[in-house]
């Protein structure tokens, strides 16, 4: 049986990934800090399969431990998105960066790692060319600067693999709002309009499930895919700020966006990428970003208990 362990297992992808991994009869052992007080893996705490550490992943004696009998390591424990690590750009560096760098000199030469990067690395492209990863990578934050360093040093390190991830959406036990798709759905249904800023500007995407499904991938064929870094996203969904809202239009129709005549976007990201890498691997998505906005719809039924009848917010 093999060994996994996940850091801010009890995160946005964390919550599903440990999920999946138990279905896969995998052994895991979850690294948080549960900064949060979130309760996102107390359905999973029957199975003995799931072992918990609550920690700092910046703590040298706590990271040691939790690698004792190890096979895998999947480090998802960051601060994540620019506007999130200019609020506090210290444990931005220190967890996104420092904590990998540590964490590398802790591993030993069997243990295998798989690190969740970001396609935001690409910064600014060019139009009409899509991004793959031989793409200059270029950022624009801090956010993306510290993830694009953490995955040189990862992958310099041998016995890795790292997933440049599209922007992210879904539902989740531990739910975010304040990632693209999943504030643009949720500024449909909860308020029926949206001001954009700089709404040409691109962005590729990928269904949180879809996330831990990748993570699985380069688990299940480790040893033919080690040593690179692959983009994981849709290959169909390229689409720009103003796409996107059409796209929830076509689910809530009475839902009106604007593009403000001043202002910009302090998250300067534009771009269009190419996932044909990992594709070539056998790995393909399971969920569209139409079947995300359905999904998204009905989950903030839940949260925000607006009630949708028809497809029209009803408040």
């Amino acid at each position: 049986m093999k060994k996994v362990l996940i850091t801010g297992g009890a995160g946005f992808i964390g919550s599903i990934l440990v999920s999946k991994l138990l279905e896969q009869h995998y052994e895991v052992v979850v690294l948080d800090n549960f900064t949060y007080g979130q309760t996102t893996l107390l359905g999973l705490c029957h199975n003995p399969k799931l072992h918990i550490i609550r920690g700092d992943v910046r703590d040298r004696g706590t990271i040691g431990k939790a690698l004792k009998g190890i096979d895998f390591v999947l480090p998802l424990a960051a601060i994540v998105g620019a506007p999130a690590c200019d609020r506090d750009p210290v444990a931005a560096r220190t967890i996104n960066l420092d904590a990998i760098k540590m964490l590398k000199g802790l591993l030993n030469i069997n243990q295998k790692v798989i690190f969740p990067c970001t396609n935001s690395g690409y910064g600014v492209g060019e139009e009409g060319i899509y991004c793959d990863e031989n793409t200059p990578l270029r950022p624009v934050s801090l956010y993306g600067r510290t993830k694009v360093e953490a995955e040189k040093v990862i992958l310099k390190a041998g016995n890795s693999i790292s997933l440049r991830l599209a922007t992210v959406f879904g539902t989740s036990p531990m739910m975010k709002t304040d990632i693209l798709v999943n504030n643009f759905v949720y500024r449909a249904v909860a308020d029926g309009y949206l001001i954009l800023f700089e709404g040409h500007f691109k962005r590729n995407y990928i269904h949180v499930r879809d996330v831990a499904k990748a993570f699985l991938h380069c688990m299940e064929n480790f040893d033919k895919m080690k040593g690179e870094a692959y983009n994981v996203g849709l290959s169909n969904a390229n689409c720009s700020k103003l796409e996107l809202c059409q796209e929830i239009k076509k689910q809530i129709p009475n839902f009106y966006f604007v593009e403000a005549e001043v202002g910009e976007d302090i998250d300067r990201r534009n771009y269009i990428v190419s996932n044909a890498k990992i594709e070539a691997t056998g790995y393909k998505p399971d969920y569209t970003l139409q079947d995300g906005i359905t999904e998204l719809i009905k989950g903030y039924q839940i949260i925000r208990g607006v009630e949708v009848q028809g497809n029209v917010p009803k408040r």
